[in-house]
């Protein structure tokens, strides 16, 4: 194991509390250093276990935080637990709220054209002081589409992708050597929470480590993606055993 890395099924997950992760991503944008953060959850790392091309992009990822209880419990079966889950909307929120203070320049990127505007509406509403620089709905043609040039034209500090895997992350990996600086972040559904138009979980199905069944109930068109989740535990179980 390296370093405060925890590596689950060739993914090299960041092992910090929360507080230390976001402590980490706001010294990044204070350095003004170009960042891409990856928030992986099981349906993600089995997707890069399943496809070498999405590995490697997840692989060349700055930082993967944890997003998902599976991601811990799979740390514990292997031997080498993760001190806590970083899941994706809390460091979101996070960067929000801190963003506010800092009054850093932010870009949205994705979802359709009505829950973009409603999630940048509710973030100025709930961080007035926070700089949206740009947004963009996801639904455009990367080969001629000026999107990314429209992002480094606003010169922004945090651009929340929100694509859904593995679309956000090939969108970063393959535009990121256009822009100097900036932290690229995706943000999957966290779009759709920002805009009012899904609930996030109760607290206490947070706590149950429950999200992900809260989420399957309330979306039942997920339960194709959630089939990742026990291929995932199965593949986890083999590794144990190998090892």
């Amino acid at each position: 194991m390296k370093t405060n890395l925890v590596t689950i099924l060739g993914i090299d997950f960041v092992n910090k509390r929360f507080d230390q992760v976001v402590e980490d991503l706001f010294l990044r944008i204070n350095n003004k250093r170009k960042s891409f953060i990856v928030t992986a959850n099981p349906e993600i790392v089995m997707y890069s276990h399943e496809h070498t091309d999405y590995r490697k992009i997840v692989q060349s990822a700055d930082m993967v935080v944890p997003d998902g209880y599976g991601i811990i419990l799979a740390s514990k079966i292997l031997g080498t637990p993760i001190m806590e889950r970083v899941a994706g909307y809390d460091l979101t929120v996070r960067l929000l709220e801190l963003g506010s203070k800092k009054k850093l320049k932010i870009y949205l990127l994705g979802g359709r054209e009505e829950t973009n505007q409603k999630a940048v509406d509710n973030i100025h509403n709930t961080y007035p002081d926070i700089q949206i620089v740009g947004r963009h709905h996801g639904f455009f043609d990367w080969e001629k589409s000026q999107v990314a040039a429209e992002i480094k034209a606003a010169n922004p500090d945090v651009v929340f992708v929100a694509l859904g895997f593995p679309r956000q992350e090939q969108w970063i990996a393959k535009h990121l050597d256009q822009f100097s600086h900036g932290l690229f972040m995706g943000v999957g559904g966290s779009i759709d929470v920002l805009a009012g138009e899904v609930q996030r979980a109760p607290h206490i199905w947070q706590k149950l480590n429950l999200e992900w069944f809260y989420r399957l109930i309330s979306q039942p068109t997920r339960w194709r993606r959630m089939l990742a989740i026990p291929r995932f535990i199965i593949q986890i179980f083999k590794l144990k055993l190998r090892k």
